[in-house]
């Protein structure tokens, strides 16, 4: 009965976490006439929510309060109305400790406010990156609280979010979704979930598979990315251009992906996905050589670009580091989106300051920066108006992220040195010296 009603759209959906992963799961399935209940603990999301107003750049305030007015989504920070839906998807932030390890704080705590609702006949998937054995382990025990048995009175599943914000070629409804469940009837009533809002459901054996499958997609990435990192700074020993280089193999129709350097990795994903497998690999006594070697190539990147900053100051202008006033350009961590979440701009910036800079930033997307966990010191601070005067008045401008819609022009006109750390420059040319990192 219960999977007739996934089916049939009768079923409503609690989704924790408004995010970037959450919001734009509701609207796609609002837009196939699911009623959603969004849970956030941020009570101004819940107020934009019920508003109708998107707080996300890249979704509108318009595609958000259609589906608000026809009572298709609705937002509460009241966790007992999960009572009111058949089926619960967590999409809450894991992120790392300073120590760099896995921090499922929210997804336990989530885990623990889910168990104090639960009733029988529920469905519960996981949708935040981890590592494998978290949804059949330390979710299942928490959950196992409210005194209801796994996969008997209620079922769990796991299906990795995809979202890439800001790209305009896939949205979440254009992506294949994978699910992993421990029991049949699990993925049965998972699968029946997805296949409302997606082309393909992907199902895998057990929710470990489909834990194992989104570090793995994360992971080749940081680990070509770390590639043409260093292959950057040999070929810049050698005189070579990288990008050059990239764009020429990528003419060839097999056997290659182009991947692109740049000051570090940023996302919620890229950066820490490694990192929960290596965590969860010491625990068999596995080593991670591999994709340890690649994290450090990438997490050394920020400072690379200052050491190149510093050899630009001091080449083109007899300047150090200590003093210079530096304006970095993009601050979320990749082009086009509001989204800075581990971007590198943030370390660029505080390494800068480390070294006595006096450093401002450029991103219409972000004109303020918001409170972080780890770079609370940069909390509150404001982007500059962009113009020439403006531009005129920096040591060095270093651009960080390649925002489109960026006057690069102004930049190589009215910066006396630009160290590029994007190819942004190529193909302006004006009074500025540039230098690529």
């Amino acid at each position: 009965m219960f999977l007739q009603k996934i089916k049939s759209k009768e079923s409503a959906i609690g989704i924790i976490g408004m995010g970037y992963v959450g919001l734009p799961l509701a609207i796609a399935f609002a837009k196939k006439g699911v009623k959603i209940v969004g849970f956030d603990i941020d009570a101004n999301k819940v107020k934009s929510l019920n508003q109708g107003t998107s707080y996300l750049n890249h979704i509108s305030s318009n595609q958000l309060s259609e589906h608000v007015s026809k009572g298709l989504i609705s937002a509460s920070n009241d966790f007992s109305r999960l009572t009111e839906v058949d089926c619960i998807l967590i999409c809450v932030p894991t992120p790392l400790s300073k120590h760099r390890e896995p921090d499922l704080t929210a997804v336990l705590e989530t885990g623990k406010e889910i168990a104090k609702h639960l009733r029988k006949g529920q469905l519960v998937v996981l949708e935040s990156s981890t590592y494998p054995g978290t949804t059949s382990e330390e979710l299942a025990d928490v959950l196992k609280v409210s005194g209801l048995e796994v996969d008997k009175d209620f079922y769990l599943a796991y299906s990795p979010e995809r979202e890439d914000p800001g790209n305009q070629d896939f949205s979440t409804s254009d992506i294949s979704k994978v699910v992993g469940a421990d029991s049949d009837e699990g993925l049965a009533l998972a699968t029946a979930l997805y296949e409302h809002i997606v082309p393909t459901v992907v199902q895998v054996s057990s929710t470990k598979t489909a834990e194992a499958v989104k570090l793995t997609e994360n992971i080749f990435r940081s680990v070509n990315i770390a590639m043409v990192n260093e292959l950057k700074l040999i070929f810049e020993e050698m005189g070579i251009d990288v990008w050059e280089v990239i764009d020429a193999a990528a003419s060839k129709p097999f056997g290659y992906m182009p991947f692109y350097p740049g000051p570090g990795l940023g996302g919620h994903c890229i950066p820490i996905d490694p990192f929960y497998l290596t965590y969860k690999a010491r625990q068999f006594d596995v080593p991670t050589r591999f994709i340890e070697l690649a994290g450090e190539i990438n997490t050394s990147m920020p400072k690379i670009v200052v050491s190149a900053c510093a050899r630009a100051l001091s080449s083109h202008s007899e300047k150090s580091v200590k003093n210079s006033r530096i304006l970095v350009v993009g601050l979320a961590y990749k082009s086009d989106i509001d989204d800075m979440r581990e971007s590198p701009a943030l370390v660029l910036m505080e390494l800068l300051e480390g070294r006595g800079a006096i450093v401002d930033y450029y991103d219409d997307f972000i004109p303020v920066i918001p409170e972080t966990r780890e770079h609370a010191k940069l909390a509150g601070r404001k982007s500059i108006d962009f113009n020439e005067d403006s531009v005129d008045g920096y040591d060095l401008v270093l651009i960080s992220t390649k925002h489109s819609k960026v006057d690069y022009q102004l930049l190589a006109d009215h910066a006396s040195i630009i160290v590029d750390t994007r190819n942004a420059m190529s193909g302006f040319s004006g009074k500025a010296k540039v230098l690529k990192a």
